[in-house]
């Protein structure tokens, strides 16, 4: 899903510099203002840089949505220990691409948020944590990191400030469980990625047993132009309580797929008829998920009058997630729909809790026989009741991204179960073309 068809509905924050000659290079960036927020936060005291990410309403970009301020100052910065700002470029959500096309086209953006967080919590190091099918962007990002050595926005002393700061990559295995934030932490140091239980949080004990800061890219991609520009001017971006814009990849049953930076408040009506071209072969809306695969469906009804931010879909018992739209037309059977979700949280499951590794199997066991022909009207009670005695039962939030849009698929489109027990199994025309996750 390449980002090569703007949209003029778009507002260009971190994308600005795509399409750009060398949007890439370290020339490119630092002839468009790059490195100017560094400069001005190495200006700055370091609470006075968090009050700055406070003001402007970021939140965690990488699904949670937490406070990236916030989460800042809950580090110690008079800790004796080293201080550490991860990465988390283990983007492996079905139906989210964006971080993906950051580091593409614009890795220097990248290394300065990281830079700036640094400054914040007076960390001295830093590791970009890659998902293992990404490992074709660790080349992106050696040379933009050996750019910014060569140049001196990395290393000793950087630009007579005198801060240091060291950045490296590191690659997973292409474990969708280490994009949870201790589990990246756990393979991080090279070990099994398995979450560890909490607290203690990574801010207080997170890479190698010290102070850590840990975000998606698309968060540290936007700290320097709120250091740029302002806490409050990325704040009017957006709407109350999540300032700027999103990273949205639109993907599905839509005529023009890709990736668009939406400001937070979006309508969903006109992200899908517009940015997106509309339903491909002039089909209508059936289901929508809002923040990727792990989020709980909502059909076109529900979507009538809905915006992309947190409150709105928090509103309609959803999340904005990472912003991986999935879009699904009226042809699409939402039993293999929620099939294919469930094949991917069993097969991605660490194993390491019972009730995710139990259950998920069970439900995919289950679910094939069901899409194939051999399920009972007990089924469909059984799917819910498995999936709910999942949520709230894990060492971390796989169990329940695997429960979510089972429960509100079983929910809300029971019709489809039930005509599938009547000998009208996929009832629907272009069944090759259901939507896969």
């Amino acid at each position: 899903m390449l980002y090569n068809d703007p949209s003029p509905l778009e507002t260009k924050v971190l994308t600005r510099r795509f399409g750009m000659a060398n949007s890439a290079s370290i020339e490119t960036y630092l002839a468009t203002d790059g490195y100017v927020a560094f400069r001005k936060a190495a200006g700055m005291k370091p609470e006075e840089i968090i009050e700055e990410m406070k003001a402007s309403n970021l939140r965690g970009r990488g699904g949670a949505g937490f406070p990236a301020g916030m989460k800042w100052s809950f580090v110690p910065r008079t800790s004796p220990k080293p201080k550490y700002i991860v990465v988390n470029a283990d983007e492996s959500e079905p139906g989210t691409c964006k971080d993906r096309v950051l580091i593409e086209n614009d890795p220097h953006q990248l290394i300065e948020g990281v830079l700036i967080a640094g400054l914040a919590v007076d960390a001295h190091a830093g590791y970009i944590y890659v998902r293992g099918e990404y490992r074709y962007l660790i080349e992106i990002l050696d040379k933009a990191i050996a750019e910014a050595y060569e140049k001196g926005w990395l290393g000793k002393n950087i630009q007579g400030t005198g801060f240091d700061f060291d950045l490296y990559t590191h690659t997973g295995a292409g474990a969708y469980e280490c994009g949870e934030e201790s589990a990246l932490l756990e393979s991080l140091e090279g070990k099994r990625g398995i979450p560890r239980i909490r607290p203690p949080f990574p801010a207080v004990v997170g890479a190698f047993q010290c102070p850590t800061v840990l975000n998606n890219v698309e968060t540290y991609c936007a700290a320097p132009a709120i250091l740029r520009d302002g806490g409050a001017a990325y704040a009017a971006l957006g709407v109350p309580k999540a300032g700027g814009t999103k990273m949205t990849c639109l993907t599905g049953h839509v005529n023009k797929p890709g990736v668009y930076e939406l400001k937070l408040g979006f309508p969903v009506k006109q992200m899908i008829e517009e940015v997106g071209g509309g339903i491909r072969l002039g089909r209508k809306l059936k289901a929508f998920i809002p923040g990727g695969s792990s989020c709980p469906v909502l059909t076109a009804q529900e979507v009538e009058g809905a915006t992309m931010d947190y409150d709105s879909m928090a509103q309609r018992k959803t999340m904005l997630g990472s912003g991986g739209v999935i879009v699904m037309d009226d042809q699409t059977c939402m039993v293999k729909a929620a099939l294919r979700i469930m094949r991917f949280y069993a097969h991605e499951s660490c194993g390491w809790c019972i009730p995710c590794r139990e259950g998920t199997t069970w439900l995919k066991k289950i679910l094939e026989r069901f899409h194939g022909g051999g399920g009972t009207v007990a089924d469909i009670n059984l799917i819910g009741d498995i999936a709910r005695n999942m949520l709230g039962r894990t060492f971390c939030p796989l169990g329940d991204a695997a429960a979510l849009p089972t429960i509100s698929i079983v929910e809300k489109f029971r019709h489809e179960f039930e005509d599938h027990l009547n000998g009208k199994p996929c009832p629907y025309e272009h069944v090759s073309q259901a939507v896969t996750v």
